[in-house]
């Protein structure tokens, strides 16, 4: 389905101004729906054609539609478009004509003229029309709400014809709330309450206000009942400021243990300020459960803090272990045990900063790559660089991950720079991961007799990088180096070094993702590693 903006850009000449406009009016018109109790339909003049071209649509929650189907991008011209030619050429509120049928659905034709305001505040061209189209199949004896809905309803309806409704929006504000159905006051000129529906009355209730509203100053009622002075002084400013045709940003008022949201419009047809509508829902329970989210939050990330602070410890004691054990192979084994704490505190130390159970990985990759290059065991100067990006990862995701690129990036730099004379079962210094000598003999001997991996027989400096990518709910990881290749006859699912008997077990169990180990197309080694983003329900 195509866009208010993809429609009126590929049938009208409506500047961008214009379908901001229209944008506007479509983003806050629920209101005026829901006070109608109609369908709105936002309706564009289709260039030389003579016809009109439906861009936006609406239903009222408040009583049945007019419109089983869809109306958008309906293009219609002819008799059946004779009432918003009227508001469109004429520029006023079209109510005539005798009630039409959809269908076995009769309903009330209106058409209110849409105008967009110069910019020095004159009254502007007209550059749609909204449709205000009516079930009365249903149609009954209104009650006293349904009057003064209806009332409000007209009063909106002129205002849009104006081109002074809908009001600017505040920076970051939404219109999901408050609502028609959740509570309506209607105050006149002086600020005075002339009616209060049954569900703002009950709101004011909760607040401890328990006298009929009709009557009442809103503001200054505001301003005593509002636990906070402050709060209650900037919700009767926000009253005030609707009454002088200004449009206050939302605001929220506590009193008794409740909370009630408000939102001020001003209501001045023809440009006559006549009063102010105001919609006010109870949000109490909605507060109560953010407060005990953000309790929930705040104790989820002290366990992440307490957490990384326990494994620092169980590293710090491995680290001392290390430092009394007489056996070489027994020091290099719990040394390499703090380094795989280390990495899993790593991701709690984040998780223990952050807002959600989800982690920010490029920045721990980066510290993760750079104490790779600290702690492992080679006298080469190793470069490390990061291409792509992880993005935003879950924790149950990055814990794992982050142990498998720790033990891949020491790999990667202890087996694929090896000291000189040391084989490691990899072939000698100079020699390419295709088994040919390296072209200079120079570039087999640094300065400190460690080979150097040649490419075109040219020296090249030690890297590795490490790649990141997304591609269809996949995340594709490649750690890279440029050293001496895998060694003949190698395979790594009967490798015995634990190092990959970890990234195996975590990639194919907790990560439900696929390695390979393979030799890099310029030299060296790759190691492509697929993990599903998507976690299977359980």
């Amino acid at each position: 389905m195509s866009t208010l903006r993809d429609l009126a850009e590929e049938h009208t000449r409506l500047r961008p101004a214009d379908i901001d406009h229209l944008h506007r009016i479509a983003g806050d018109w629920q209101l005026l729906s829901d006070l109608s109790f109609a369908d709105l339909l936002l309706w564009v003049p289709v260039d030389g054609e003579g016809s009109f071209l439906c861009v936006a649509q609406v239903r009222p929650t408040t009583a049945p539609t007019a419109y089983q189907d869809d109306q958008v991008g309906r293009i219609v011209g002819g008799p059946e478009v004779a009432h918003l030619e009227v508001a469109y050429g004429q520029g006023r509120i079209w109510r005539e004509g005798d009630p039409v049928w959809y269908g076995d659905v009769p309903a009330r034709h209106e058409a209110i003229p849409v105008r967009l305001r110069a910019a020095d505040g004159e009254s502007g061209e007209v550059i749609a029309v909204v449709g205000r189209d009516t079930n009365l199949s249903t149609a009954r004896t209104p009650s006293q709400l349904e009057l003064n809905y209806l009332t409000t309803a007209d009063d909106l309806a002129q205002m849009i014809a104006d081109g002074t409704f809908p009001p600017p929006r505040h920076p970051g504000e939404t219109t999901s709330a408050p609502r028609v159905g959740d509570g309506l006051v209607r105050l006149d000129a002086g600020g005075k309450v002339t009616y209060a529906s049954p569900n703002a009355q009950s709101a004011y209730r909760r607040l401890g206000y328990a006298s009929h509203l009709v009557g009442e100053d809103l503001a200054a009622l505001h301003r005593r009942l509002a636990n906070d002075p402050l709060e209650g002084t900037e919700a009767g400013n926000g009253i005030l400021a609707a009454l002088r045709g200004e449009a206050p940003p939302r605001r929220e008022i506590d009193a008794r243990g409740a909370t009630m949201l408000t939102r001020a419009l001003p209501l001045i047809p023809a440009g006559v300020p006549i009063g102010a509508l105001v919609l006010v829902r109870d949000i109490t329970e909605v507060r109560r459960r953010d407060r005990a989210l953000i309790t929930k939050d705040a104790t989820i990330r002290e366990i992440h803090h307490r957490v990384k602070n326990n494994l620092q410890t169980v590293a710090a004691l491995l680290r001392l272990q290390a430092r009394r054990v007489a056996m070489p192979e027994a020091r290099v084994a719990l040394e390499e045990s703090v380094r795989r704490v280390a990495s899993i505190a790593l991701v709690h130390e984040t998780l223990s900063m952050s807002s959600d159970e989800a982690v920010e990985f490029d920045g721990i990759v980066d510290r993760v790559a750079s104490a790779a290059t600290e702690v492992a065991a080679t006298e080469v100067t190793v470069g490390m660089r990061r291409t792509g990006s992880f993005g935003v990862l879950p924790a149950e995701i990055a814990t794992s991950l982050v142990m498998v690129l720790n033990e891949l990036l020491l790999n990667a730099v202890e087996h694929g720079f090896p000291p000189a004379g040391e084989s490691d079962d990899f072939p000698p210094a100079g020699v390419t991961a295709g088994g040919g000598a390296a072209a200079d003999p120079a570039a087999a001997d640094g300065a400190n007799g460690v080979g150097m991996p040649a490419v075109d027989g040219q020296a090249t400096a030690p890297e590795v990088v490490v790649s990141a990518h997304r591609f269809r709910k996949m995340l594709h990881v490649t750690v890279a180096d440029n050293g001496r290749g895998l060694p003949a006859g190698f395979e790594a699912e009967g490798g015995a070094k634990l190092g990959l008997q970890i990234v195996r077990a975590l990639v194919t169990g907790e990560l439900r993702g696929s390695i390979e180990l393979r030799p890099g197309a310029n030299g060296g080694t790759e190691a492509l590693l697929i993990v599903p983003l998507a976690r299977p329900t359980p």
